[in-house]
C-alpha cells in the first residue's frame, strides 16, 4: 500500500523550528498550490515572503514578529504540497504557533485570515517581550527554561506549592512530554526555581534562548492587544477533527476555537494531553510533522503511541514517504 492510500493526522510545528530557506524547495517544484500560497502571503502581509525566507539571517528569523508569519507559511506550504500528492489530513493539531496552520487546514479560518492573525499575534508578542526586557540585562529579563527529568504532574504541583508559599512569577508553559516541561517566569523566579527543581530530582534545568516568557500571564499585554483582532475575524466550525493546546481536547466549534486562540497566549500548551486525545481518536495510520524541523516527531515518540510519526517538512521528506509501507 502506498502512503497516499493511508490516512494521516497532521502536526504543525511552532516557533524554534525555523531556518533560513525553509519551504523554498516547495516553491522550486513549481507547485501551483504553493505558488498561490506564497502570493497570498506576500499580498496579505505586504512583503515578499520568498525574499524573507531566502535572505533573512538566523538571528532576525528568531524574532517573534518575523518567525510567526514565516513558519506559518512553511507549515501551510508543506500541507499544500502534500495535498497535491494526494495526501490530506483526517485530523490536525499544532504546537503553539503551529495551531494557526491547523485552524486553516480545518477550515476554521481562511488562509488569508490565518496570515493576518499570525502577523498581529507575532507583533504583539514581540512588543510585550521587548517591553518586559526594557532596562533588563540578559540575566534579569523574564524568560523560559526547560525542566528535564521530572514528571509533568510533579512540576505543575511544585509550581502551585511554591506559589502558595510566596514564590511569584513562575508558570508552566509547555507540557511537552512525560519528562519535559518548559516553564516561564521572571528572572528571579526562574533563578530560584532552577535550584528547587534540581533539589526535587530534575536532571537538568536549561534556560532557553527565547524573546520572552511565552504562554504565561506575563504575556497579558499581548493578549489584550490581540483580542480585537480575533473578535473581528470570522471563525467557523472545524471541518475535520482539530485539537487545542489550551485544553488538550478536541475543539467543538468555531466559537470555542476563537476563545481558545486568545487564551493560548497566556496559558500552557498541554501537548501531552493533545497527543493522547489525538491518539485516542483513531481512524488514521500515522502522523506527519508537516513543517520545518523534527521536534514534534521526538515528542510523539516520547508519548508512547504505537503509531509512527514521519517528517513531512521538505520535498525530500515527502518523497521519502512513498518508500514507506
Amino acid at each position: 500500500m502506498v502512503m497516499k492510500n493511508k490516512k494521516f493526522a497532521f502536526l504543525f510545528p511552532g516557533q524554534g523550528a525555523q531556518y533560513q530557506g525553509m519551504a523554498l524547495d516547495f516553491l522550486e517544484t513549481r507547485s501551483a498550490a504553493v505558488k498561490a500560497l506564497f502570493d497570498l502571503a506576500s499580498t496579505t502581509l505586504g512583503q515578499d515572503l520568498q525574499a524573507l525566507l531566502r535572505d533573512t539571517d538566523a538571528e532576525t528569523l528568531m524574532r517573534t514578529d518575523v518567525s510567526q508569519p514565516a513558519i506559518t507559511l512553511a507549515n501551510l506550504a508543506a500541507a499544500a504540497y502534500l495535498g497535491e500528492q494526494g495526501i490530506k489530513p483526517t485530523a490536525c493539531a499544532g504546537f503553539s504557533l503551529g495551531e494557526y496552520a491547523a485552524l486553516a487546514l480545518a477550515g476554521v479560518v481562511s488562509t488569508g485570515d490565518c496570515f493576518r492573525l499570525v502577523k498581529a499575534r507575532g507583533e504583539f508578542m514581540q512588543e510585550a517581550a521587548d517591553r518586559l526586557r526594557t532596562g533588563a540585562s540578559a540575566d534579569t529579563a523574564p524568560g523560559m527554561a526547560a525542566v528535564v527529568g521530572l514528571p509533568s504532574e510533579q512540576v505543575e504541583a511544585l509550581i502551585a506549592e511554591w506559589a502558595a508559599a510566596g514564590l511569584a512569577g513562575l508558570y508552566a508553559a509547555n507540557i511537552n512530554s512525560p519528562r519535559q516541561v518548559v516553564v516561564s517566569g521572571t528572572a528571579a523566579a526562574l533563578g530560584e526555581a532552577e535550584k528547587r527543581f534540581r533539589e526535587a530530582g530534575a536532571r537538568r534545568v536549561i534556560r532557553l534562548k527565547v524573546a520572552g516568557p511565552f504562554h504565561s500571564p506575563l504575556m497579558d499585554g499581548a493578549a489584550e492587544k490581540f483580542r480585537p483582532v480575533l473578535e473581528a475575524t470570522a471563525f467557523h466550525d472545524p471541518a475535520l477533527p482539530l485539537f487545542s493546546n489550551v485544553t488538550g481536547k478536541r475543539v467543538s466549534s468555531g466559537e470555542e476555537a476563537k476563545k481558545l486562540a486568545l487564551e493560548q497566549i497566556t496559558n500552557p500548551v498541554r501537548w501531552t494531553a493533545e497527543e493522547q486525545a489525538l491518539n485516542d481518536l483513531k481512524g488514521f495510520d500515522a502522523v506527519l510533522e508537516t513543517g520545518p524541523g523534527k521536534v514534534l516527531q521526538g515528542l510523539w515518540k516520547d508519548s508512547g503511541s504505537m503509531l509512527p510519526c514521519y517528517l513531512a517538512g521538505t520535498v525530500e521528506d515527502i518523497r521519502n514517504l512513498e518508500g514507506r509501507q
